[in-house]
């Protein structure tokens, strides 16, 4: 609940949420985030690894209610069989996408007809060690694309339908319009694209439509080449040039971490990686730090994200001691004294104190920061902390073993 309740508040559409939205939202998440700091990691991975691998996204339209997804794919072959190595292909891609850690068990299976005549439906089956479930799946027959959408049956070519059964079905207050783009042609033969474009009074944001070429089915989704190397294209999207990092910069294995200083998941990995991981390889492993505020719901995180990056500016061995200070001490943290306890962590670091007052009180950093949320954004990352392992994506803390099987490939990978 917490993650699914992270991802919602964190999404980038939540800006514009009024600030009675956005403080309820912080407390639903705060009371799922928030706990003795004793809890098992274990315990909490497995907690976030069941929901994770749940393998469902959640998107929230307009804010109205939760709408649930389901994930369609494009195949090889002709037959009613998918090879092993696409069901293989598929299944790298959805961990991949989506980070899922090597430590879940996942498989394609009970391969069907759909309605789509260049797809078949199929299952994947989810196994996480304690839970098991399964997730229909469409998968065609050319092996080019991953679509993620949930799919809605049409009684006519009418865009009115289309935006009245997205309405019923998410309850999307009547304030809200929403309107469907001028249709185009997708890569997919089944299948024309377009755009739901959605209109609160507050802000405007657009979701990903496919309408079947015979009007019968429309999917609210989107769609992905399962021919792009997801790795390559991350190492492509994120640049490393000037930013704070730990561990020698020749180390084999880069994780690259972005997290909000506000957030206790964040802190809790923050701890796992300065007494577990780094100890565990040691010089192999180099951190690199990006800030990414969440400030739809966290009050003070963009002023800490402020200060850390002064900090690095100011003096950078002093920047890891500093963050490792802030996330220590978030709970004696809040909008009103933020400015005085980052400081007063500064002098206990030894960071100069006019110096940091001067760059904190200017907002010095803030470009740097906004590079880093717009570099997130391009990512599609939807919640902190997002890691990547030399460009595999890890959400959270799953477990401790997820993060060691994911450095353990690295290295493998790297000789």
């Amino acid at each position: 609940q917490r993650q699914i309740l992270q991802w919602i508040c964190g999404h980038e559409s939540r800006a514009s949420w009024p600030v009675r939205q956005a403080t309820i939202c912080r407390r639903r998440l705060e009371g799922h985030a928030l706990g003795p700091r004793t809890v098992s990691m274990r315990m909490e991975g497995s907690r976030i690894l069941r929901r994770t691998v749940s393998f469902v996204l959640t998107l929230m339209l307009a804010g109205a209610s939760l709408i649930t997804i389901s994930v369609l794919a494009k195949e090889t072959g002709g037959g009613t069989a998918l090879s092993p190595s696409t069901q293989e292909r598929v299944i790298q891609y959805i961990r991949d996408r989506f980070g899922v850690p090597d430590t879940v068990k996942l498989a394609l299976s009970d391969v069907r007809s759909s309605f789509a005549t260049d797809f078949y439906e199929t299952t994947v089956n989810i196994d996480d060690g304690k839970d098991k479930r399964d997730q229909p799946v469409l998968v065609s027959k050319d092996g080019h694309y991953l679509v993620v959408g949930r799919v809605f049956p049409l009684s006519s070519d009418s865009k009115d339908e289309i935006v009245q059964k997205i309405r019923e079905t998410f309850k999307v207050p009547a304030a809200t319009t929403m309107t469907v783009s001028a249709y185009r042609n997708s890569p997919v033969p089944d299948f024309l694209e377009t755009r739901l474009n959605v209109d609160d009074g507050r802000a405007k944001r657009d979701q990903p439509l496919l309408i079947s070429k015979d009007n019968h089915h429309f999917i609210l989704g989107e769609m992905f080449n399962l021919n792009v190397n997801l790795r390559k294209e991350v190492l492509t999207t994120i640049s490393l040039k000037g930013s704070p990092s730990q561990g020698p910069t020749d180390a084999p294995v880069t994780i690259v971490e972005y997290a909000d200083l506000e957030c206790p998941s964040c802190a809790r990995l923050h701890e796992f990686f300065e007494k577990e991981l780094m100890p565990k390889y040691p010089g192999k492993i180099r951190i690199v730090f990006k800030e990414f505020p969440l400030v739809s719901i966290h009050d003070w995180s963009l002023t800490a994200a402020i200060a850390s990056e002064c900090v690095y500016r100011i003096n950078p061995p002093l920047f890891v001691p500093f963050r490792t200070s802030v996330f220590q001490n978030q709970a004696l943290i809040n909008a009103t004294n933020v400015r005085d306890m980052l400081l007063s962590m500064g002098d206990r670091v030894g960071v100069n104190h006019v110096r940091l007052a001067a760059c904190l009180d200017a907002k010095s950093t803030l470009p740097r920061i906004e590079e880093n949320t717009l570099e997130a954004k391009r990512l599609n990352i939807m919640s902190t902390p997002t890691c990547y392992v030399n460009g595999r994506k890890i959400l959270g803390l799953p477990s401790a073993e997820a993060y060691y099987m994911a450095v353990d490939e690295a290295l493998r990978a790297a000789k």
